[in-house]
């Protein structure tokens, strides 16, 4: 899936009414969206102070294990980071099944699990912090370098449609 956002003002009225509602809804690409927006603004060619990289603020090491190993590259590629997102949560729907199977729908720490919670907090905390989280039904949390916890995350990504993506241990880019 590789596409590219217009600015609204290349978009007419009518348009734009449809966009926004694409973009904030709970499709995937909204999940991507909102996601991407967190973490980066959106932007692709970004390196935050910690070394994370692009719109969805991956680390070498993410990266090396979905098949990227230039991170120039990476930063000027659009297309590649969008390709990165997708294999790093088919990897995390793989690694977290089970949790994901176990814990949707019900509570963990005040907290409503859905699917797309889980691959979002995935995302910031990896998988194992994600399933840490789950199976101590909340006690132990992770928060990142600004203070960004997993639970915040289960909360702000809930909802979105995620339920195509394919889990697959072994996706790259």
């Amino acid at each position: 899936l590789c596409y590219q956002v217009p600015n609204l003002d290349e978009v007419d009225f009518y348009n734009q009414k449809n966009l926004k509602l694409h973009l904030t809804g709970n499709s995937y690409i909204g999940f991507k969206e909102a996601l991407g927006f967190k973490e980066s603004r959106g932007d692709y060619a970004i390196v935050n102070i910690y070394g994370y990289l692009g719109k969805y603020q991956f680390g070498k090491n993410t990266l090396k294990l979905i098949g990227i190993n230039d991170s120039d590259e990476f930063l000027n590629n659009s297309y590649l980071q969008e390709q990165a997102f997708t294999a790093n949560t088919a990897r995390n729907k793989w690694i977290l099944r089970r949790d994901i199977k176990k814990f949707q729908g019900i509570r963990v720490g005040g907290v409503k699990i859905t699917e797309s919670g889980i691959l979002a907090a995935a995302h910031l905390a990896g998988a194992g912090n994600v399933k840490k989280y789950l199976r101590s039904g909340g006690s132990v949390n992770f928060s990142d370098a600004f203070g960004t916890s997993i639970e915040y995350y289960l909360k702000k990504f809930s909802g979105y449609d995620t339920s195509f993506v394919i889990a697959n241990r072994k996706a790259k880019a």
